[in-house]
């Protein structure tokens, strides 16, 4: 069984690269993940999990993470990710990530992913007690990657 994550943070970034994959290569340098193996997981947050924005994770780990991602090659696009972490009041029950990302500003999917945060918090039957959200855009010069994320860690 593997263990319970017990710190998250959020981190959102966007990066230029010759090719796709490295543009999103690159996306995960400047978010701070670049070096860690990514295991993509549903959008769960642990109970009594805490955002812990200086938690260092070794090189070449297997990192749990919830991220939304975009890759576009048309120059003078705007693009966006975002991700939210409902938290709720009673921290003996999970909270709820969402991600987005789009043709859209910075603003555009952070609202689109606190709209779908509180839509599970309400289909729950859960108190949400607060909403925290990373967003980043980009504009497209040959090709690029917006990437947002929220970590795992243990």
């Amino acid at each position: 069984m593997l263990p319970r994550p017990t710190k998250y943070f959020l981190t959102a970034a966007s990066a230029e690269g010759k090719t796709e994959l490295t543009a999103f290569d690159n996306s995960l340098l400047a978010a701070g993940v670049g070096n860690l193996n990514l295991l993509r997981v549903s959008s769960i947050l642990p109970p009594r999990c805490e955002l812990d924005a200086g938690v260092v994770i070794p090189e070449g780990s297997l990192l749990p993470i919830a991220y939304g991602s975009l890759v576009s090659s048309e120059s003078g696009s705007l693009i966006a990710a975002a991700v939210a972490v409902g938290i709720p009041a009673d921290g003996d029950r999970p909270g709820v990530i969402m991600e987005h990302s789009g043709v859209m500003s910075a603003a555009e999917a952070k609202a689109y992913v606190i709209q779908m945060v509180e839509e599970a918090f309400e289909k729950r039957g859960v108190v949400l007690a607060d909403v925290k959200t990373a967003a980043v855009e980009h504009c497209v010069e040959s090709v690029a990657c917006v990437f947002a994320a929220v970590p795992l860690w243990y």
